[in-house]
C-alpha cells in the first residue's frame, strides 16, 4: 500500500479528538478571496526530525467525512506536497517548534478545518484544527457612537477689591454668583475649572 493512501485510511480510522501537543491557532480564521491565511501547529514536545503533516476536512465532521493529504514538512526536503495539491499555494515552514501552513490565493472552496497531525507508534496525534472559512467580503463592524463630552472652560475670577477697614485689616468684595464657585486668596487671583455646555 502507498504511504500516502495508508496516510489517509489511518486518518480517516483515527478518532480526532485533538491533543495538546500540538496547539493549533488560531481555532477559526475567516479570510477574503484571494488573500494569503497562515495557520500554526506549535509542538510541545520535542519532534527532532518527526515529519509534521497537515490536513483538510472540507466539510463537518460526520461518518462520511473524510481527511484530504495537503503537506507535510520534512527536515531534509521541506515541504512535501499531496498529489493533486496546487504546490505553488501551499508551503510549510518551521519556525523553531511552530510548523506554518502558509495558503495564498485562497478561495471559498479552500474553506475547511485543516489539523496538522505527527505519525506516532502507534498512534496518529492530531492538533485541534483551525477551521478556515474563505468569504468574498469581510463583515464590517458598525464603529461605536461617540459620546459627546461636555467642554471644560476656564474661568478667571476677578481680583476681589480690597478695601482697609477699621485696625488695618483687609475685607473682600462678595463675587458674582456665575463666577467660579471657590473663593481665593486675597489679591490673588486662581482658575478654577468648571463644566459646561
Amino acid at each position: 500500500m502507498q504511504p500516502r493512501l495508508w496516510l489517509l485510511l489511518a486518518a480517516q480510522l483515527a478518532v480526532v479528538r485533538g491533543s495538546s501537543v500540538l496547539q493549533q491557532t488560531p481555532a477559526y480564521i475567516q479570510v477574503q478571496t484571494n488573500k494569503m491565511a497562515m495557520l500554526s501547529c506549535e509542538a510541545k514536545i520535542s519532534l527532532g526530525n518527526t515529519r509534521i503533516y497537515w490536513l483538510r476536512q472540507r466539510q463537518a465532521p460526520s461518518s462520511d467525512s473524510h481527511h484530504e493529504f495537503l503537506a507535510l514538512w520534512d527536515s531534509t526536503k521541506g515541504t512535501v506536497h499531496g498529489e493533486e495539491v496546487a504546490q505553488e499555494k501551499i508551503a510549510v515552514f518551521r519556525d523553531a517548534s511552530r510548523f506554518i501552513l502558509n495558503l495564498t490565493s485562497v478561495k471559498p472552496e479552500d474553506s475547511g478545518i485543516y489539523f496538522c497531525m505527527i505519525i506516532g507508534s502507534p498512534e496518529l496525534t492530531f492538533g485541534k484544527g483551525t477551521q478556515l472559512s474563505v468569504v468574498d467580503f469581510l463583515p464590517t463592524t458598525a464603529q461605536p457612537t461617540k459620546k459627546s463630552t461636555p467642554k471644560k472652560r476656564v474661568c478667571r475670577l476677578p481680583r476681589p477689591a480690597t478695601q482697609k477697614g477699621l485696625k488695618g485689616k483687609v475685607f473682600q468684595e462678595s463675587l458674582s454668583p456665575d463666577a467660579c464657585t471657590e473663593t481665593t486668596a486675597i489679591l490673588q487671583p486662581r482658575s478654577c475649572l468648571a463644566h459646561g455646555p
